[in-house]
């Protein structure tokens, strides 16, 4: 997964208790390193076949001058150990508690998307004193207020054995299939998907026991009412939501956002975008983050 990175960019290893976590930080040149007290900051991929850190491939490098940058595979995904096992989102709250106090010797602000910024609520909830603030991008735990949003097959086929593997193989390890998913479901304009982003997602989702995880999104194994936490979160926190975003949209978060006006500090609708904004539109969410970041960092 190096390969889809920008040249200068390096893997470093962190041990957690479901096995070896890969993560992205600068080695070299064109970076500078960073200084042993530049605030540290953490960018999540979201969840689904073929996710990794190249998500934030296009976001971070703006950052790697003046913050302590870390953006890891995480578990299940990438190059992270891909456990034989039925996921949960314990899982996710335990191995990124441990990766943030093995990296980081100050509090955290964490740039996350879709369920992975979900769980970025839940983890500043559990771990208050480990994260600053949080950055995200149409954050939905898939099941707000009560509605089923992700899933998109019945569960009947998709517990099915050998058929749910059959389904990721072909929805997932192909290349026509990752080309049209991402097309169809994560980009407002289907012409913003480059061979690249299609090879980086095949590169991911063709690793050894890929599916465990993606099927446990799939399946909505992952899945919670983000409703139920975000009135108790006490971090400052802005949420960007594509206009175009599928799944969740952009009314459905605004709703969202509304019910902690006092740390959703705001919530801005971008026009011309998806569900990955930071992929389909990285200069607007970097121009965003830059902007919001001295805000919590004075």
């Amino acid at each position: 997964m190096l390969q889809f990175h920008p040249s200068g960019m390096g893997q470093k290893v962190v041990d957690t208790s479901l096995g070896a976590m890969v993560y992205y930080v600068p080695v070299g040149q064109p970076w500078a390193m960073p200084s042993l007290d530049a605030p540290p900051l953490l960018f999540l991929h979201s969840f689904g076949g073929g996710a990794s850190a190249y998500e934030w491939s296009k976001v971070y490098p703006a950052f790697l001058d003046s913050h302590c940058v870390l953006a890891p595979d995480l578990i299940g995904w990438g190059q992270s150990h891909h456990p034989v096992r039925d996921y949960q989102v314990t899982d996710y709250l335990t191995t990124l508690t441990e990766f943030m106090q093995k990296t980081c010797t100050a509090p955290v602000t964490i740039v996350a998307s879709s369920l992975t910024g979900a769980i970025a609520i839940r983890l500043a909830l559990q771990q208050p004193e480990l994260i600053k603030a949080l950055f995200l991008i149409s954050p939905s735990g898939f099941a707000d207020f009560g509605q089923d949003a992700g899933r998109r097959l019945p569960l009947q086929v998709i517990n099915t054995p050998l058929l749910d593997q059959l389904i990721y193989t072909l929805g997932a390890t192909t290349e026509v299939s990752v080309h049209n998913f991402l097309e169809r479901f994560l980009f407002a304009q289907p012409d913003r998907v480059s061979p690249e982003m299609v090879a980086a997602y095949l590169e991911s989702a063709r690793q050894p026991n890929a599916e465990y995880a993606a099927l446990a999104f799939l399946r909505g194994d992952l899945y919670f009412d983000l409703a139920r936490y975000l009135p108790q979160l006490h971090v400052p926190t802005v949420i960007l939501w594509g206009e175009k975003a599928q799944f969740i949209d952009a009314d459905a978060g605004q709703r969202l956002a509304s019910l902690n006006p006092s740390s959703v500090k705001a919530f801005v609708r971008l026009a011309d975008a998806g569900v990955l904004a930071h992929l389909e539109q990285p200069a607007i969410v970097t121009g965003l983050l830059r902007k919001f970041l001295p805000t919590w960092e004075t």
